[in-house]
């Protein structure tokens, strides 16, 4: 473990000293108010998560602190990620996209955003192993796999009333999907606000790795952008290129705290531009600062500039895999997807860790 995560000191990460703490401050309250009321987050013990114990006293510290900077540094360690399977790190960015529908069908909003169905069951660890399959149906009382992506959007689960809201075309739709949330400006007026609810439980595959595969682009032109551009470009192969991706998610309508926030994240807390960051929690607890010292797109022309922050784990996601990976939120709307879509940048990451749990991972005495 000591090889993994390398005690230092925050005066040597670049930026600290003149670093904003302030907004990740009101990010790691969000999540110490969570944690103190039901830390969902502790169902599933992380590698370096601790106990929930471990937390409490800086969760209620961190509540009545006033100076962000010294409340960091007085109750973490920070941690140098040395991850071998991933030297570099790699973060990249994701976003609530906006787009045009409504909350009834009609000639040119007619792809659903569906509820979760009633039949689909989160898994036992014993189904799991006997499935393959972390969610699905269950039949005869044997846990089998649930619809695929293609067979739900050819009508699987039509008049079942799950239909939340109906967009323009399958591409909203998708992208909806890989963001895990969104934002429906409707027709009627007012917008609705989409977060995740359920995934069928099918392993998630990347159409920008197929398309990559197939030659249609290289991996470094891979990106949102470049992906909708190709699905524009080709309507007849977009739509099968969609059902490659097996894995379907499921929304229910967010009533938010704070409409100027994002979405909630999977520590139901609502998301902070520039602030939350989707980890792989078999690794890192909810609510974990992490200081990210990596690159972000700038404009075009491939320009990057430097982004060094500190940021607070407060979702997870499919494709986030590995102790130094992370997504960083970047917000909503078009602006957001233009920095979220191309990011794809090394870097190092810092994990900052309470010093109960740094004792405890034995990296302190």
């Amino acid at each position: 473990m000591a090889g993994e995560l390398v005690p230092c000191s925050v005066a040597d990460l670049p930026g600290w000293d003149v670093h904003d703490h302030l907004g990740a401050f009101d990010s790691f309250k969000r999540s110490c108010r969570e944690i103190l009321d039901a830390g969902s987050g502790f169902v599933r013990q992380p590698q370096f998560g601790g106990c929930r114990s471990d937390w409490q006293a800086v969760c209620e510290a961190g509540l009545g602190a006033d100076d962000a900077r010294r409340f960091f540094e007085n109750w973490f360690v920070a941690c140098r990620v040395m991850d071998a399977a991933r030297p570099e790190g790699m973060f990249t960015g994701y976003f609530e996209p906006e787009v045009e529908g409504s909350r009834m069908p009609s000639a040119d909003c007619q792809v659903p955003i569906y509820g979760p169905p009633a039949d689909l069951t989160i898994f036992t660890e014993d189904e799991r192993v006997r499935s393959g399959f972390s969610a699905g149906r269950r039949l005869g009382g044997e846990p089998v796999a649930y619809l695929t992506r293609r067979q739900i959007e050819e009508g699987a689960l039509a008049g079942q009333g799950l239909e939340i809201a109906w967009v323009r075309d399958w591409t909203d739709a998708f992208f909806i999907h890989v963001q895990g949330s969104g934002r429906i400006r409707l027709r009627e007026g007012g917008s609705l606000r989409l977060t995740f609810a359920a995934k069928s439980g099918h392993a998630y595959t990347s159409i920008g790795s197929r398309l990559v595969e197939q030659g249609a682009m290289s991996r470094d032109e891979m990106s949102m952008q470049s992906i909708r551009a190709w699905m524009t470009q080709n309507p007849g192969k977009a739509r099968a290129l969609m059902w490659e991706n097996d894995s379907f998610i499921f929304f229910r309508e967010a009533e938010l705290d704070d409409p100027s926030l994002g979405a909630l994240g999977a520590q139901h807390v609502q998301l902070t531009p520039r602030r939350s960051l989707a980890i792989d929690h078999s690794h890192w607890m909810y609510g974990t600062p992490i200081w990210l010292d990596t690159e972000v797109p700038a404009g075009d022309g491939g320009v990057m500039r430097p982004f060094r922050q500190l940021l607070i784990a407060q979702d997870t996601g499919s494709a986030i895999r590995g102790m130094a990976r992370g997504d960083v939120y970047w917000g909503c709307g078009e602006a957001a997807g233009l920095v979220a879509g191309p990011m794809k940048s090394p870097g190092v990451m810092t994990a900052l860790l309470p010093r109960l749990v740094a004792r405890r991972l034995g990296l302190v005495s």
